[in-house]
């Protein structure tokens, strides 16, 4: 059966989970609200009626929240948890939220889990190093921005994307992913020539280049040159205009012109309105990507089983993939594609598999010359599919044995019938090396 193609990928059922890696502690009576809020984003045509979803915080009652799920300009189910706060009463440094998903006729789809995140009384205001890796926002890792006038939390907006251009809304925000580049002037980037490249989920972003710049007291400082922190203020400079800045302007995105001030100020900064000045935290999107196939399954889809690495051991005929994650069960097997692949289960955190024969996926000789790729799945015993953003991937190593070399280069080869016989040889030679291959692994987001 075809688990990768056709119908069944048509019936996939996806789970998204988009949170801030930080969230600050609420201390008596005031309730300090996650922002940005947590989000949920349910999609694929596999889904049945929805009837609810309930976000957990912690084991406390009064963190228990029931979202009511809404229809997303994408088409997906969406739905935000805007009022979960952790109150100075837990003691956790870390904690983890648990998304507990129901049908219409109340049955319970499962529980899914977010990453890891971490408890702050306030931002820092001190100069961060790569010692505490978990403040700074780091190149290449996903962040949110949101905008907050006159320090008012009904006035926060979030920086989002809806229809290929930046938004700014009440609810939904955007995960971008944040990438240093390179100037012209120099070859090597510090932080205060960090690029922004925007890429959102699931979207197909605007992309722009602009300077972070920190901001203090509506001043952009421009010789500062220290790592971005989580939940600092800064400002987003554009390149090609240096006057002018990413800025909120009634609930609209637009470029802001910095004029001339009224009064002297120190030639290293810049005077902001409120809109140019944003608050940037970084963020996780956990996704989870099953399938029913065409069992009639009634169990929840959970403990959701997470790859988190791959290790080969041996090669050939007896090569062997260590797959490392979380969740694993007895219940488990590997496929390759569409080719089971014989699983021995180690523990929760481990599974052991046979690496399928690569003849199981070329079609005679042709793919002999070329890397031959497979997706990674885990499919549980009742037949639920865990797709995953694994594959495994063959590489061939052609070359001759020695006797078949020695020939080529000893001497003439004749046109007769040992022409063939010798050919035959080769196609066998290479076939046993491309069986012996080495294997390497990628990973694809």
């Amino acid at each position: 059966m075809d688990f990768f193609g056709g119908e069944s990928a048509h019936a996939d059922q996806t789970v998204v989970i988009l949170h801030a890696k930080v969230a600050q502690k609420s201390y008596g009576n005031e309730k300090r609200f996650f922002c940005p809020p947590p989000c949920v984003y349910i999609s694929g045509h596999g889904w049945r009626v929805i009837h609810a979803v309930c976000l957990v915080a912690s084991r406390s009652l009064h963190h228990r929240l029931s979202l009511s799920l809404s229809f997303h300009v994408s088409l997906q189910l969406f739905a935000c948890a805007k009022s979960l706060f952790i109150s100075d009463q837990d003691k956790r440094k870390h904690f983890c939220l648990l998304l507990r998903l129901f049908l219409g006729n109340r049955q319970e789809v499962g529980s899914f889990q977010s990453r890891m995140i971490k408890v702050i009384s306030k931002p820092s205001q001190k100069r961060q190093s790569m010692k505490n890796a978990d403040l700074c926002i780091s190149s290449c890792s996903r962040v949110a921005l949101f905008n907050r006038l006159r320090s008012q939390t009904v006035s926060t907006r979030y920086l989002s994307v809806e229809g290929g251009a930046f938004i700014a809304s009440a609810r939904q925000w955007t995960a971008f992913t944040i990438t240093m580049g390179r100037t012209q002037e120099d070859e090597v980037e510090d932080e205060e020539r960090r690029l922004l490249h925007t890429a959102p989920l699931s979207t197909r972003p605007p992309c722009i280049n602009t300077v972070i710049r920190k901001v203090n007291k509506q001043h952009a400082i421009l010789d500062v040159d220290e790592p971005v922190s989580q939940l600092h203020k800064c400002a987003f400079q554009f390149r090609d205009d240096p006057q002018a800045y990413l800025c909120l302007s009634n609930d609209t995105i637009v470029q802001y012109q910095v004029g001339l001030p009224l009064i002297l100020l120190p030639p290293d900064s810049m005077v902001l309105n409120d809109g140019a000045c944003w608050t940037i935290i970084g963020v996780e999107a956990v996704e989870f990507t099953f399938n029913l196939g065409l069992a009639c399954i009634q169990a929840p889809v959970s403990p959701f089983p997470v790859i988190t690495g791959l290790e080969v051991n041996g090669g050939g005929h007896v090569a062997m993939l260590e797959i490392h994650g979380e969740n694993f069960s007895p219940h488990l097997k590997v496929w390759f594609g569409n080719s089971e692949a014989e699983t021995m289960f180690k523990s929760p955190k481990s599974l052991l598999c046979v690496v399928p024969d690569v003849s199981v996926f070329s079609d005679g000789w042709r793919c002999l010359r070329r890397s031959v790729t497979v997706p990674l799945a885990l499919i549980r015993l009742d037949g639920l599919i865990y797709r995953t953003s694994f594959s495994f991937t063959y590489t061939p190593e052609l070359q001759p044995p020695p006797a078949i070399r020695g020939g080529a280069a000893g001497g003439r080869r004749d046109g007769g019938p040992d022409r063939g016989q010798e050919e035959d040889i080769l196609l066998e030679t290479i076939h046993q090396e491309f069986t012996r291959a080495n294997f390497h692994l990628f990973m694809q987001n």
